[in-house]
């Protein structure tokens, strides 16, 4: 094959000028996607929690608010979402809000845009891993809960969701490991996180092997690390007589 490979391209001057090499680049790219999967992560737990729980609940008002929250979150595809909450969201809100936005440092504008877009849309697929997990448990636990004087948000609190969260952990693994994937797609908005400063290294170098490779190990590295991290935690939460208990 007639290519020149130079993988000491990383640490030559960028072409912007200045003391940074491409390997500072990747690195800036490295971090920004750490911080949105994140931040956004976090959120989509919560949020994710809150909705998954709501669609349990006898009220059918709130069940019924849950599960539109999740069909259209969840059925709503990732990038037209972004664009929605980058472009248009903008232009919705009142003029002094949607003014003080647009007039934000556009790094901000890209990060806040994506984060939120990142945690609504891995939110809905929390929620549903929340209430498949509630589901799962045997009635005879909320009735035991009810039985001793708990009310339905302390039976939810104290008794089933304690081991829905531990029955979990195994799917949300998977959902914590996509948002890191799903990161990818904030590039078509300008946000140079790690695979656009891969693309942005090979417009300046024309090396997209060693671009690209090094970008796939990045991620390999962030895959490893989350795996690793949430088999200790499945480890430590595991309950006896259930799948995956000891």
């Amino acid at each position: 094959m007639a290519y020149n490979w130079n993988w000491g391209v990383f640490l030559q001057p960028t072409a912007t000028g200045g003391d940074e090499t491409y390997l500072g680049w990747m690195f800036y790219g490295f971090k920004m996607t750490i911080a949105l999967s994140l931040s956004a992560w976090l959120i989509a737990l919560a949020v994710g929690a809150v909705v998954g729980v709501l669609r349990t609940v006898p009220n059918k008002w709130l069940s019924g608010f849950a599960t539109a929250y999740v069909e259209v979150f969840r059925n709503i595809p990732l990038l037209v979402q972004l664009f929605l909450w980058y472009f248009v969201i903008p232009e919705l809100l009142p003029e002094k809000m949607g003014n003080a936005f647009k007039q934000t440092n556009p790094i901000l504008q890209q990060f806040l845009a994506s984060m939120v877009c990142l945690a609504l849309f891995t939110s809905a697929r929390v929620a549903e891993q929340v209430r498949s997990g509630i589901n799962s448990l045997p009635p005879g636990q909320k009735n035991a809960g009810l039985a001793m004087g708990f009310t339905l948000p302390q039976t939810y609190r104290y008794v089933m969701l304690p081991m829905a969260v531990r029955l979990i952990v195994p799917p949300l693994t998977s959902e914590f490991l996509n948002i890191f994937k799903n990161s990818a797609v904030c590039s078509t908005i300008g946000l140079l996180e790690l695979a656009a400063q891969g693309r942005q290294l090979v417009d300046y170098t024309a090396q997209p092997y060693e671009s690209f490779i090094a970008v796939t190990i990045a991620y390999l590295l962030i895959n490893v690390v989350v795996m690793f991290g949430m088999r200790w935690v499945e480890g430590h939460v595991r309950v006896p007589g259930y799948i995956g208990g000891r």
